[in-house]
């Protein structure tokens, strides 16, 4: 079922962005907030969102625009991780390049924020130039962003590289939250004014949604998303001021919009902006088609991030905070496991086995579950059990003989000196993708694998990042308890 019409979505979208790019001279600067590929946030709480609209989006618009991508060198000096696909942030600036020219979208560089003389900053930029991506620091400036006095001069902006442009459209986007982007909007504001060319700034994010109220699940969503920056929803003060009008923006753009304010009448004499909400082109709000369904998508998304904080804790990585703050947010909306029926039906599966279990809910409601065996993981077992399901295969059908699967644990643990024997996700797959050229059951449940696709699931305890990798690129929404299989120190 789907609650968000992607195709009106794109069109109205595609509009609004040229609409704003004919309010301004020469060039726009269009801040890309969010994802540019793979916004899966996005398609989990508006289910119908494609995680490529942005780009299908900007591809309509290819001939006219060309992309600045932005990292900080705060992140890359701390090796931040990009979360839905565990690969650091310098690492993904250059998967995003490789992305963006693969469709034709011309890329005019990487610009390093924050930039302060870092080593790991240095040596990234070195292996940028290396192969062939032009390459821009821009420093950082002494009490950003309320000396407007530093920052709109030649010791402020004036002293980062200018960025070199060709196109009208110019999108400014990073490999995730906190990279500067705004800054690199307004630093080339101030550098294309002192060349006599006149350009104008506008972002683009999709969460939170200005017309939606300011408690709806899918704005509180984008709060739980971002917990871990604090980042609070509220009405804007400045448009409600300019227009009477009640609309959602979010703390950050709130409390800098003063600064911007002045940043832009400093730059321009005049701003071209009454608030932060004109600053922003989003349509999503208007595209919506079923309420009910996003809500539902939305509280079930609430609840998967709060799993994902409990056992990020566990894990040494997340925050007390994060947790409390998404346990207020569960508490407004009157949120339960009943939310996602995968969860008791993992618990009640671990707790009659005395081992770890998985429980997937397939498209229809029907939810299987799989434990421990002497050959498969509880991933694999429950992962075959609903493929089975699927594809109509009783139960006490086998799709990979054990004949099959005990060469590739010999293999494991012999030769490979693997401790854990039983066979992960992907290896079961192989194994059942090799089965399916001779036996038709096989077949079948092979053929059922994208039906996985936007799925719950829930595991009794944490999985390796092999297996939630795995589920992810099944498109399955997991979530885990947080505690460990077993009482050790190091878990791989």
């Amino acid at each position: 079922m789907e609650g968000f019409d992607n195709d009106k979505y794109l069109k109205l979208q595609s509009e609004k962005i040229l609409e704003r790019a004919e309010k301004f001279g020469d060039k726009l600067y269009l801040e890309f907030g969010g994802k540019l590929f793979d916004d899966y946030h996005a398609s989990r709480v508006l289910p119908g969102f494609e995680p490529d609209s942005k780009m299908r989006m900007l591809l309509e618009m290819k001939d006219e625009a060309e992309v600045v991508l932005v990292i900080s060198a705060e992140d890359i000096e701390r090796n931040k991780l990009r979360g839905d696909l565990g690969i650091t942030y310098d690492a993904d600036s250059l998967r995003l390049i490789d992305e963006f020219r693969g469709l034709g979208l011309s890329v005019c560089g990487v610009c390093i924020t924050k930039y302060n003389g870092q080593r790991s900053a240095d040596a990234f930029a070195k292996h940028l130039e290396s192969l062939g991506v032009k390459t821009y620091r821009h420093y950082l400036i002494p009490d950003y962003p309320t000396n407007l006095n530093l920052i709109i001069s030649d010791d402020g902006f004036g002293k980062n590289d200018y960025i070199e442009t060709s196109r009208r459209l110019v999108v400014v986007t990073a490999p995730g939250p906190g990279s500067g982007k705004m800054a690199v909007c307004l630093s080339q504001l101030y550098h294309e004014l002192k060349r006599g060319r006149q350009a104008g700034y506008a972002k683009f994010e999709t969460f939170p949604i200005w017309n939606l109220p300011l408690k709806h699940p899918v704005n509180l969503a984008y709060e739980a998303a971002t917990a871990d920056l604090d980042d609070i929803n509220m009405i804007d003060p400045f448009h409600l001021d300019a227009y009477g009008e009640k609309t959602v923006n979010y703390n950050r753009d709130v409390e800098i919009f003063p600064v911007l304010n002045a940043m832009f009448e400093k730059i321009y004499g005049t701003s071209p902006y009454k608030s932060p909400t004109d600053m922003g082109v989003n349509m999503a709000g208007n595209c919506i088609v079923d309420d009910e369904i996003c809500c539902k998508a939305s509280r079930r998304e609430i609840l998967r991030r709060f799993y994902a904080a409990t056992c990020a804790e566990q894990q040494g990585s997340g925050k007390k905070s994060e947790i409390a703050k998404l346990e207020l947010l569960m508490k407004g909306l009157d949120l339960t496991d009943e939310e996602r029926p995968v969860i008791e039906k993992a618990h009640e599966k671990a707790e009659l086995v005395h081992g770890p279990a998985v429980a997937i809910e397939l498209p229809d409601g029907r939810i299987v579950t799989g434990k421990t065996t002497s050959l498969l993981g509880a991933p694999s077992a429950c992962l075959l059990n609903a493929l089975k399901t699927l594809a109509g295969i009783k139960d006490e059908i086998t799709l990979i003989a054990p004949d099959v699967l005990e060469p590739i644990c010999q293999l494991k643990t012999e030769y490979f000196k693997n401790g854990n024997s039983l066979l992960l996700m992907d290896e079961t797959l192989i194994a059942l993708s090799i089965c399916s050229r001779s036996d038709k059951n096989a077949a079948a449940s092979i053929n059922c694998l994208d039906l996985l696709a936007g799925c719950e699931a829930h595991s009794s305890v944490i999985l390796p990042q092999t297996e939630i990798a795995t589920f992810k690129k099944l498109g399955a929404n997991l979530t885990c308890d947080a505690t460990y299989q077993t009482k050790k120190l190091y878990h791989q």
